[in-house]
């Protein structure tokens, strides 16, 4: 995807996103508030107050086909438990006590965070286009501190980590 195809798309992704985190503003929560035991090992207090979840029975995923991107449309029929937008994620309802899987959206929240939306956006489809779903660096990224999390019991700072990690991706 070339840089001109991703700015020309940028503005109608954006735009789906705003309106699906105003759809469902009602429905999130903050992270905090779901009470899980071992998040806070690693994880500030302020990002799981601030970061709010969403439970739906499908997570939704923007009609990139739609919008002119029918490379990716491999994305729209996946099943997938979860999906980041900005600071608000979505679990598949049948999910939503899975300690695991909100480790790993909240790495996507640091990512969006630490690259901004725009920039996140073009790496993940620059990802995709060349990698893949399971093999896009930032969704790896997200794989491997979640494998870290179910293995080991010593807590790290995943906000340094992904740091670190997103330092050395773009160097």
């Amino acid at each position: 995807m070339t840089k001109q195809d991703f700015q020309s798309a940028y503005p109608a992704i954006a735009d789906w996103i705003q309106k699906t985190l105003s759809d469902h503003a009602g429905k999130a929560k903050s992270v905090a508030s779901l009470g899980f035991r071992r998040l806070p090992h690693y994880f500030d207090a302020r990002m799981l107050a601030c970061t709010r979840v969403a439970s739906l029975p499908t997570v939704p995923v923007p009609p990139l086909s739609a919008m002119g991107l029918a490379r990716f449309a491999g994305l729209e029929g996946l099943d997938l438990e979860g999906i980041t937008y900005l600071d608000i994620y979505f679990v598949r309802a049948d999910r939503a006590r899975s300690e695991s899987l909100h480790f790993h959206e909240l790495v996507h929240v640091i990512q969006w965070r630490v690259l901004g939306p725009e920039k996140f956006l073009a790496l993940y489809a620059d990802g995709l286009e060349r990698f893949g779903y399971r093999e896009n660096p930032l969704e790896a990224m997200a794989c491997s501190l979640q494998e870290r999390f179910d293995r080991e019991e010593q807590p790290f700072s995943v906000d340094a980590t992904c740091r670190a990690l997103i330092r050395t991706m773009l160097s």
